[in-house]
């Protein structure tokens, strides 16, 4: 299989240079205001979908958890890129938009700003474009695209995350709509997101005859240190949606008690 990005896949960051090159300074302010933040939501519930999609293709196609090959393995990943640089730029030029001045000028306040709200998340995306992207892409040879399926399926979550935000920003918070999407979103960060690294030592600990507390004694230290940098933001992220939810399924209670 090819490393090289097929033509298609190199359509999404064309499109973006030009779209960049292209739109008028008024159509990004448009684009990337609060007014139409579902717009931007709406890309990351698209990448998450083929993410998905991709993941479970990419799982069900490798009986051999180290060996077996699936291209889209490494092929998503050259999509992923560039979905990763727009991501961070749209975060950026919301940010902007919301503490730009008069002049629409950028300011090295308003960078600081991004970056103060926004550390873990640029530091995850750092993390993918920096770290992860070489490791599924050159430095783990032709081994692993089963695992490599699995952190694909993370990206289960992202379109109920999304569809809150929205929910949120157009203030119904108060909807049947609002609180299952709620229980989704804790339902498929949880499984998808935490629970997925338990199940890739199981499915590796499956496959070499040895049971799951095992595993991690069986493996590189740095796969269980990788393993444990990656999880622990996500730990952190489902301890705030637990939060979040928990001050809202605990505000009808406290209205009946009163």
């Amino acid at each position: 299989v090819s490393l090289c990005p097929s033509p298609i896949i190199l359509f999404l960051p064309l499109f973006f240079l030009l779209w960049a090159l292209c739109c008028p300074l008024d159509w990004i302010f448009f684009f990337f205001s609060f007014s139409f933040l579902p717009h931007v939501r709406l890309v990351s519930s698209v990448q998450a979908v083929l993410a998905t999609g991709s993941g479970i293709v990419i799982i069900r196609s490798c009986s051999d958890v180290i060996t077996d090959r699936h291209w889209l393995a490494r092929q998503y990943v050259w999509f992923l890129i560039p979905y990763m640089i727009y991501d961070s730029y749209a975060m950026y030029l919301c940010e902007w938009y919301r503490t730009r001045d008069q002049n629409h000028r950028h300011s090295l306040t308003t960078f600081r700003n991004f970056l103060s709200k926004n550390r873990l998340m640029i530091a995850h995306h750092a993390v993918i474009l920096f770290v992860l992207v070489p490791v599924a892409q050159r430095l783990r040879g032709d081994l692993g695209d089963f695992f490599v399926g699995c952190i694909f399926m993370a990206e289960l979550s992202t379109p109920f995350v999304s569809l809150g935000r929205v929910l949120i920003q157009l203030k119904q918070q108060h909807t049947l709509l609002y609180k299952v999407n709620g229980i989704l979103t804790l339902t498929t960060f949880l499984s998808c997101r935490i629970l997925l690294f338990p199940f890739m030592y199981w499915s590796y600990g499956r496959q070499q005859g040895l049971g799951l507390l095992q595993v991690p004694f069986s493996i590189p230290f740095y796969c269980n240190v990788a393993n444990a940098f990656l999880i622990a933001p996500q730990v952190y992220w489902f301890s705030l949606l637990c939060k979040k939810a928990s001050r809202l399924f605990d505000t009808p209670l406290a209205k009946k008690d009163g």
